[in-house]
C-alpha cells in the first residue's frame, strides 16, 4: 500500500504506464492525469503511456497526446511501470513492459484484482481508479488538465454519479475538481452521452435482439458480426448498451454479448444489486465489480447465453428447477430464445409477425 505517488519515484528516469485492453473512461482518465502529473513531478523523465486505440470521444482530452497505441516504447525496461484499472495480466501488449520493469505499481478498484505490483493501492470501494490516482497526489501540483481527466473517469465509471459506488467522498472529490474551471457539462455531454448515428443504430438493434429470461428478472442480448458490420460499428463502440438493458423494469440483471476479432464473445454484465455478476464472469476468466463485470466466452451467442441464464438464475432462485411459479421467460435450450407462459416460442411469434407486417406494407404500397 502507497500513500502518495512520490513515495515510488526515489532515483526513476523512466516510467511507463498501462491501462487494460479496450480502455474505458476511467483507464483513459487514470494514465493521462497520472502522465501529466508525473512530468511534474520529473520534468526531465521519460514518461510513456501503452494503450489500445481510442475511441473519438477520448482523443484531445489533456495527457492523451502522450499516449503510444503502438506498443512501441522508446525506452526498456521502465524503472517504474503502473499497471492502472487492472491486474497485469488485462494489460495487453504492456505487459511485458510491465514485467520488465525495475519497480512495479498496480492502482485499481476492481475486487477480482489482489494486486499484481510490488507496490499495490487496491480498493474495491472506491468508485473508480481515477478517484484513487486523485487520493495519491499532492494537490498543490494539480491543475485544469489533471482535474479534467479524472473528473471524466469518475464521471464514467459511476455513470454520471448515478451507480451504487458513487460514495460522498466521490462527490467530494468532484466537487474539488470543477473548481479548477474547466467546462465539466461540456465534457460529460461529448464523452458519456454523445453517440454516432451508427452506434445509435446497434443500440436499436440490440433492444430488438433483447429476450427476458427467469420470469423478467433478467433480460439479455446478442449481435452477430454481421450486425456488426452492417453498422460500420467495432466492440469499443458499444459503451452504454448493457446499461440501457438494465434500465428495463422489473431486470436485475442485464448481459449484452458480441464477438471479437480474436473469434470469442465479449460479454458485458450489470446488476441492480441482487446478482453478482463479478462472481458469474470470474467462473468464465473475467472480473469486475459486483454490479458491473465482464468475460470472454468462446461458442455461439445464445448458448454463451444460456449458460449465463442459468448462473444467473442459481443466484436469483437458489435450489429451484425452475425460476418461480413456472411462468417464466426462461431460455429455449440451446437457442436462448424466450419463451412465452403458453410453451409458445417468442422469436418464432416475431418471425410471423414481421411477415405479416411486410405483407401489410406490400399492400400499403401497391394502393
Amino acid at each position: 500500500m502507497i500513500d502518495n505517488i512520490s513515495e515510488v519515484l526515489d532515483g526513476v528516469k523512466t516510467v511507463g504506464i498501462g491501462g487494460h485492453v479496450r480502455p474505458d473512461g476511467d483507464c483513459i482518465g487514470a494514465a493521462a492525469a497520472l502522465g501529466i502529473y508525473l512530468k511534474k513531478l520529473c520534468p526531465d523523465a521519460v514518461i510513456e503511456i501503452f494503450l489500445d486505440q481510442l475511441q473519438t470521444e477520448f482523443k484531445g482530452l489533456p495527457g492523451t497526446e502522450r499516449i503510444r497505441t503502438n506498443y512501441n516504447p522508446s525506452v526498456s525496461p521502465f524503472d517504474l511501470f503502473f499497471s492502472l484499472d487492472c491486474g497485469k495480466d488485462r494489460l495487453g501488449g504492456a505487459e511485458k513492459f510491465f514485467d520488465a520493469a525495475k519497480r512495479k505499481v498496480n492502482i485499481d478498484h476492481h475486487v477480482s484484482n489482489p494486486g499484481t505490483g510490488e507496490h499495490n493501492y487496491i480498493v474495491p470501494d472506491a468508485s473508480s481508479t481515477c478517484e484513487l490516482v486523485y487520493s495519491l497526489m499532492d494537490k498543490d501540483l494539480v491543475d485544469a488538465g489533471i482535474a479534467q481527466s479524472i473528473y471524466m473517469g469518475i464521471v464514467h465509471d459511476t455513470g454520471v454519479f448515478q451507480y451504487s459506488n458513487t460514495s460522498s467522498e466521490t462527490l467530494r472529490t468532484a466537487a474539488e475538481l470543477i473548481s479548477y474551471g474547466f467546462d465539466f457539462s461540456a465534457l460529460i455531454a461529448r464523452t458519456f452521452y454523445e453517440k454516432s448515428y451508427n452506434q445509435n443504430r446497434i443500440m436499436g438493434r440490440a433492444l430488438l435482439n433483447a429476450r427476458l429470461f427467469l420470469e423478467g428478472r433478467m433480460i439479455g442480448s446478442v449481435l452477430t458480426r454481421e450486425e456488426m458490420k452492417e453498422f460500420h460499428i467495432h466492440a469499443g463502440q458499444l459503451d452504454g448498451i448493457v446499461s440501457k438493458l438494465r434500465e428495463t423494469r422489473g431486470v436485475d440483471c442485464a448481459v449484452l454479448l458480441y464477438p471479437l476479432d480474436n473469434g470469442e464473445n465479449k460479454l458485458s454484465l450489470r446488476s441492480s444489486g441482487e446478482t453478482d455478476v463479478a462472481r458469474i464472469a470470474e467462473q468464465h476468466g473475467g472480473g469486475g465489480h459486483i454490479r458491473a463485470a465482464g468475460c470472454n466466452m468462446t461458442g455461439e451467442g445464445w448458448e454463451c447465453m444460456d449458460i449465463i441464464v442459468s448462473q444467473v438464475k442459481a443466484q436469483l432462485f437458489p435450489g429451484t428447477d425452475s425460476p418461480g411459479d413456472g411462468s417464466s421467460f426462461a431460455p429455449a435450450k440451446g437457442c436462448g430464445a424466450a419463451m412465452r407462459p403458453d410453451g409458445g416460442n417468442a422469436l418464432a411469434d416475431e418471425k410471423a409477425m414481421e411477415k405479416i407486417t411486410a405483407s401489410g406494407e406490400e399492400k400499403s404500397a401497391d394502393a
